[in-house]
Parts: C-alpha cells; sequence; structure tokens
C-alpha cells in the first residue's frame, strides 16, 4: 500500500452504529449509558428551589417580610445575600468570611444567636426570623455597634505580657495546657456577649468572652500579667456576678465553654493562684 493510500484510510471517519449527539429520552446522550452503581441511593445533584419566608427586624421599618428563592443546602447567610441582590438593596447587615472564622456575621435566628454563615435552615424549615444582636447598640438594621463588648475586652488586658526570668514551658498534657487550650480560639463575635442576659443590660460584667480570654491568659506559667488579670475578674462586673446559666455556652459557634472558663478563675481566685 502507497503512503497516499494509507493517508486515505487513516482520515476516513467510520460513523457509530448509535448517534451519541442525539439525547435519549431520559436526558443521557443514546450510546453512552451511565453505569449502574449498586446500593447507589444518592440524590440527583440537581435541586428543586423552593421559597422560603424570611422576618427581618430591620431599623425604623419594623419587621419585614421577604419571600426568597433557594437552593437547599442554604444558610442564613445566602438568604440575606439573595434579598440584598433581588428584594432590598438597602439591607444592612455585615460579613467577611463566610467560613466561620472572622465573626462579622453574628445575627440572632429565631431568637439565638449565631453566625449567618454557618447556619444551615433546615429542609424542612420553610421560615426564619432575623434580628440584629442583642444586649449592643443597632447602628442599622443588622448591624450593631459592638464598641461595649470591645470595652470589655479590653479591661482583662487580652494580649500576653511575658513574664521576667521565666523559661518555662506548658507541658504536653499537663493541666495548664488542657485549661489554655480549652480557652483558646474565640473568633470574637460576639455571640456569647449577645445571649448572656446579665451582660444584655449594659452593666460592667465583663461579659464570657472576656473572662474566658482572661482564662486562656492566667494559666498559662510564662504570662506576667497573671494577679493583675486575677484582681480585675474577681473585681466588681467579674465572675461573681455570672450566675452559670451556660447560655454563653450553648451559644458559642465555634464550640468553646466559656461557663466553664468562668468558674476555673473562680477557683482560681479564691486559691490565689496566677
Amino acid at each position: 500500500m502507497t503512503t497516499q493510500e494509507l493517508y486515505n484510510v487513516s482520515c476516513q471517519v467510520v460513523r457509530p452504529a448509535v448517534d451519541v449527539a442525539q439525547p435519549a429520552a431520559e436526558g443521557r446522550l443514546v450510546g453512552l449509558p451511565a453505569p449502574a452503581i449498586e446500593g447507589d441511593d444518592r440524590p440527583d445533584l440537581v435541586q428543586e428551589r423552593r421559597t422560603i419566608r424570611v422576618l427581618i427586624t430591620r431599623s425604623g421599618l419594623g419587621r419585614q417580610e421577604f419571600a426568597v428563592q433557594a437552593t437547599d443546602p442554604v444558610t442564613v447567610l445566602d438568604l440575606l445575600r439573595e434579598i440584598q441582590r433581588s428584594h432590598d438593596a438597602s439591607l444592612a447587615f455585615r460579613y467577611s468570611c463566610r467560613v466561620a472564622m472572622c465573626g462579622t456575621c453574628a445575627v440572632r435566628v429565631d431568637g439565638r444567636s449565631a453566625l449567618a454563615c454557618s447556619t444551615v435552615v433546615p429542609p424542612d424549615c420553610d421560615t426564619i426570623e432575623v434580628a440584629p444582636l442583642a444586649g449592643l447598640p443597632v447602628v442599622r438594621d443588622l448591624i450593631v455597634d459592638s464598641r461595649p463588648f470591645w470595652e470589655q475586652w479590653a479591661r482583662v488586658t487580652p494580649w500576653f505580657v511575658p513574664a521576667e526570668g521565666v523559661e518555662e514551658r506548658i507541658t504536653a498534657g499537663s493541666a495548664e495546657e488542657e485549661l489554655v487550650e480549652g480557652a483558646l480560639g474565640c473568633i470574637s463575635c460576639g455571640a456569647c456577649y449577645s445571649t448572656c442576659e446579665i451582660a444584655q443590660h449594659g452593666n460592667d460584667y465583663l461579659g464570657p468572652a472576656a473572662l474566658n480570654r482572661a482564662l486562656a491568659l492566667v494559666a498559662d506559667p510564662r504570662d506576667g500579667a497573671g494577679e493583675e488579670r486575677l484582681r480585675i475578674v474577681g473585681g466588681r462586673g467579674g465572675v461573681d456576678r455570672c450566675h452559670y446559666v451556660q447560655a454563653c455556652t450553648s451559644a458559642c459557634p465555634v464550640g468553646l465553654d466559656p461557663a466553664r472558663s468562668i468558674v476555673q478563675l473562680r477557683r482560681m481566685r479564691l486559691r490565689g493562684h496566677a
């Protein structure tokens, strides 16, 4: 066979027995059947849209209702963004990271403090209520002024103060490590502060977040400001104002236990341990 004949053969197009370009009745291409997987009961990737009734407490407008089209899974933040995009561009709320790390999107969902970005609306829920955090001045709609929270936070000297001449380390598995590690990870969202009935009333109570931060530093043997912090948390507005309802712990979106931290601070103060 000559070179030209080989070229002609290689250029021939063989038509398939089934036209794969024609869709089948089930939506798949004919001739390309999907392989059957035994026991595969996964739902279809395409989910039906549903209508969720969203009630939002707004500045000067009272409670407004929006009917939002959504596809599961959907978070409260998804609904707020859709309302701002398609219903009312004047709706004001905060958000940033969208992965429950920055704490800026904290609101009340059905009366409970939560992060809008990590609160998923259950498939069987067709109505939710969203309001600004309690216990903090409202700037506009769902945005609050968090300065009262930060003022209490600053009172406990929330930064590490190196102790002079101390080269001690925290041993893995020690009691100190358990206390310090258990109190770290706060994202300063204010959910616990908003949930605490005592902190809500605008008094001088330090609040769960500040007290939790104080424990993380007081329990660290390398910190040099432990005595001063114990004096602060044991004084006016300190640990004795807590009624130990544990509402702060139930509200924490990252799983911390501020109520436990407050109990530990009480013990340390009574023992004079820094």
